[in-house]
């Protein structure tokens, strides 16, 4: 597995590759401090598995750069690990593609399973960062995905017959969980389209009733309530299209 680190904190930066670097002999883990850096090593390298990104850098807003990258590595997951305190922030990361959150504050072994859900195809978001998501419900939006604030509020957080159900209860179609599979990786709808052959108004139709399947009312709260339902299970199942009939 080959990491990508960004963080302008010095000590920061040697602690993360210190404990990443020690979860295996096949871990290769380079460290950049800036956005700058990222970009340059991106361009020399893009074979990566993982980035764990920073939103304070020094040179560059990090959910600037988090958007660049969803727009330019897709494929590669990001996680955010940060020192904000602020569930708007949380939310802004989901919105805008990324795999995880994690506080910088967080104990070694809570990093090390937010990395396992997120290379096991899940989003990992703790249990306290799901408490700081509080305000007014959001409302009923076209399914597409904006980078931007979303207070979805207590609601967010799943109902206690949410909590029971798991993804092979809810329902979906086998279209229906390919679309959902994409939307969990930050895809907008055009990119989703493009990945399944389909309109965008086909997409539209079919993330409307994943969200209608988990009972929420946007791409965040869909995130927030899959996570809760895989957490511990191994993330959600890799993604593979279904046959087209």
């Amino acid at each position: 597995m080959k990491v990508l680190l960004i963080d302008d904190h010095p000590l920061i930066l040697t602690a993360l590759e210190s404990v990443i670097q020690g979860t295996g002999d096949d871990v290769t883990v380079v460290g950049v401090d800036s956005a700058r850096g990222a970009r340059a090593t991106l361009a020399e390298d893009a074979d990566f598995d993982l980035v764990l990104l920073d939103l304070a850098l020094g040179d560059a807003n990090g959910f600037d750069l988090l958007d660049e990258l969803r727009a330019n590595f897709p494929a590669v997951p990001v996680v955010v690990v940060s020192a904000t305190e602020r569930g708007a922030d949380v939310i802004r990361a989901i919105d805008s593609g990324a795999m995880g959150f994690v506080h910088k504050r967080a104990a070694q072994a809570e990093l090390l399973e937010a990395l396992r859900t997120v290379m096991a195809g899940g989003v990992y978001l703790p249990e306290p960062m799901v408490g700081l998501l509080a305000g007014p419900r959001a409302p009923a939006v076209d399914g597409d995905t904006e980078p931007g604030v979303m207070q979805i509020g207590a609601h967010a957080q799943p109902a206690p017959h949410q909590q029971a159900m798991t993804l092979d209860k809810i329902g979906l179609t086998p279209r229906q969980t390919d679309v959902l599979a994409l939307l969990l990786q930050g895809k907008p709808n055009k990119l989703i389209a493009r990945e399944l052959n389909l309109s965008v108004e086909t997409v539209k139709d079919h993330v409307a009733a994943v969200l209608r399947a988990l009972n929420v009312n946007s791409r965040t709260q869909a995130v927030l309530a899959v996570s809760q339902m895989t957490q511990g299970q191994g993330g959600f199942p890799a993604w593979k299209p279904t046959p087209r009939s």
